[in-house]
């Protein structure tokens, strides 16, 4: 891993105004290191195109300062089947030792690729390395944190604190584990994620590499994809561990009741609280047939004091 390459994907459609931040945070890395750095278009009809062309050129002329031992800067544009279908292009076409993919909407920090390089040559056993992120909005505003932590498999079925845009894994890990999902459209870093803890060493970097942007386009943020997004999260964690956590389990009937319900019933907050919480049980028995003993683990004083303060803010309401 001495002086590696490190291949970055960036599948990108429609997002002109938020990728000129995401490529200049990538070809702006400075330390001993490559960028082998592919944007995959799935053929946006904004100025994405534009904006990849420019940054392309003054790299191919020379004309933009490179502060690594170089960038290969390679782009096509055509339709997919989505975003996993989109990366997974990027990834075939990747040379580096070490890949990772940073959507069109999310950026590098500062110094993030050289500490990256540097974890894996001083952790040659690590497969992954993956760090912390800094939420923004829109304007770039940071507006709060995202929950990582160190690696644990159990709680990794609980919990998804590995934030996709801080995450790096060698090549070798990801074509042991089978490369994304096409067939998953919310969590296909989440179930790539437990397929390579399976297999593979994840070291956990708790240093700021990225930032993660919440908007109101992202899939993560809208309403409308919620039910969809919390349904394919509980059937990819069943799936991988045949354990459905209660709280996977409230996440998605909560929203299925939210958003899917009489709106007579669900206006108020409490109600849809409590019959999100009586639907949960029955679906949690249903897919689990018994109460799991990590699901008991789940009752500690940190979660019992978040649970309170759910209600206090329920409360306050009234």
């Amino acid at each position: 891993m001495s002086n590696p390459t490190i291949s970055i994907v960036t599948p990108s459609y429609n997002q002109g105004e938020f990728i000129e931040e995401t490529i200049l945070s990538v070809i702006s890395q400075e330390g001993d290191f490559s960028i082998d750095y592919i944007v995959v278009d799935g053929g946006s009809a904004d100025k994405s195109l534009e904006i990849i062309k420019k940054y392309a050129s003054l790299l191919e002329k020379g004309e933009w300062a490179v502060k690594c031992r170089g960038i290969a800067f390679r782009s096509i544009s055509e339709k997919d089947n989505g975003q996993a279908d989109a990366i997974n292009k990027g990834f075939l076409l990747a040379k580096g030792e070490v890949l990772a993919w940073l959507n069109s909407d999310d950026t590098y920090l500062e110094g993030t690729l050289s500490r990256v390089a540097a974890q894996f040559k001083g952790h040659p056993e690590a497969d992954m390395v993956y760090g912390k992120a800094r939420f923004t909005d829109e304007h770039g505003t940071i507006i709060g944190k995202y929950p990582t932590g160190p690696f644990n498999y159990r709680t990794l079925a609980t919990f998804n604190f590995i934030c996709q845009p801080a995450a790096f894994f060698r090549k070798e890990a990801l074509s042991n584990a089978g490369g994304l999902d096409t067939g998953l459209r919310y969590v296909m870093d989440y179930d790539l994620w437990i397929r390579m803890a399976g297999k593979c060493s994840l070291l956990y970097y708790p240093e700021f590499l990225s930032t993660y942007r919440l908007h109101a386009e992202s899939k993560t943020m809208a309403p409308a994809d919620a039910v969809s997004n919390h349904e394919e999260c509980l059937k990819t964690v069943l799936r991988h561990y045949s354990w459905a956590p209660f709280n996977r389990v409230y996440g998605y009937c909560y929203h299925v009741i939210l958003y899917r319900g009489p709106a007579s019933l669900t206006k108020v907050r409490l109600v849809a609280v409590l019959l999100s919480l009586g639907f949960s049980i029955f679906k949690y028995l249903k897919l689990n047939k018994r109460i799991r003993l990590d699901d008991l683990k789940l009752i500690t004083p940190g979660n019992i004091r978040k649970l309170f303060k759910n209600w206090i803010d329920i409360y306050k309401e009234y």
